[in-house]
């Protein structure tokens, strides 16, 4: 792919039999430099963190905050005691991450204006813990479904929140892609939380705008269907490029192969056509 940059170390990161990640960063058709980033820690062959990152405030600004950002949460979720729980170990490590961003802002001059999105899940044990400031997006694609998990932290979708904006004036507003909240601008940052339990074959999907400005949330669940994380993920940013996608664009991709506890949890069809004629088998 023309222009290739990688945020991530790895376009397919070693995976376990229980699920598939891949992340792929890309400059995009419009940009000279690419102010997204991407990191991932597998820490067992049950557990796995994966981050994107949007920066912004400026060409150099941008660069940074991402890119601090995703190496302070891989490495601060890997230091963590593992006895917190993968919840609040991760809430700990975007705000150390958001503590250290704010901190180097301030400190150089150059720098004083910049910021980042950070969307991030870890999933273990068959369950999804998120947190999400900015306008980067978490999907989840269940049973051919497409879902946006995250709130866009954008002037404008708040507005659209609050009844005073209609989503039809929202569309392509020219202050669109102003945030709201993002990590780094204060020394205390809000973050959205999310706890999903997960099935088998759900795929997640963690994305810049630069992939959703491009591709319909609609079509995530055609254009990977059948394909592996990594296949899927490069499907996904080729898209994006060919429609002229005007920012860079990041993709993560995970998919729970295995049967987790949400599964066993679920009565089998034959249950459920029991229970439809109040019958036990």
């Amino acid at each position: 792919m023309t222009g290739m940059t990688r945020s991530d170390q790895s376009e397919d990161p070693p995976s376990s039999p229980k699920f598939e990640l891949a992340l792929l960063s890309d400059i995009g058709a419009k940009r000279e430099n690419n102010e997204d980033s991407c990191g991932h820690y597998i820490e067992s062959d049950d557990q796995a963190l994966i981050a994107v990152a949007d920066g912004v405030g400026g060409y150099a600004g941008g660069e940074v905050a991402s890119a601090m950002a995703i190496e302070i949460i891989v490495t601060s979720y890997r230091e963590n005691p593992l006895e917190w729980g993968p919840a609040k170990r991760l809430v700990r490590a975007a705000h150390r991450a958001n503590i250290e961003i704010h901190h180097r802002a301030l400190a150089v001059p150059g720098l004083r204006r910049m910021a980042t999105t950070l969307t991030a899940a870890v999933v273990a044990d068959g369950v999804l813990y998120a947190v999400h400031v900015g306008d980067s997006r978490l999907y989840l694609v269940r049973r051919g479904r497409v879902r946006q998990m995250t709130k866009d932290h954008t002037v404008v979708a708040e507005r659209v929140r609050m009844g005073l904006m209609k989503p039809s004036r929202a569309y392509n507003h020219p202050e669109g892609s102003a945030l709201s909240r993002s990590m780094g601008h204060d020394l205390v940052v809000s973050l959205d939380r999310i706890t999903l339990p997960l099935l088998q074959h759900d795929r997640l999907i963690l994305c810049t705008d630069g992939l959703y400005n491009a591709v319909e949330q609609s079509e995530m669940a055609s254009v990977t269907h059948e394909f592996d994380a990594a296949a899927g993920s490069r499907r996904l940013v080729e898209l994006a490029n060919r429609r002229a996608t005007p920012d860079n664009v990041t993709v993560a991709t995970f998919i729970m192969k295995a049967a987790t506890q949400a599964n066993q949890a679920q009565p089998s069809w034959r249950d459920r056509i029991a229970g439809f004629f109040g019958r036990s088998r």
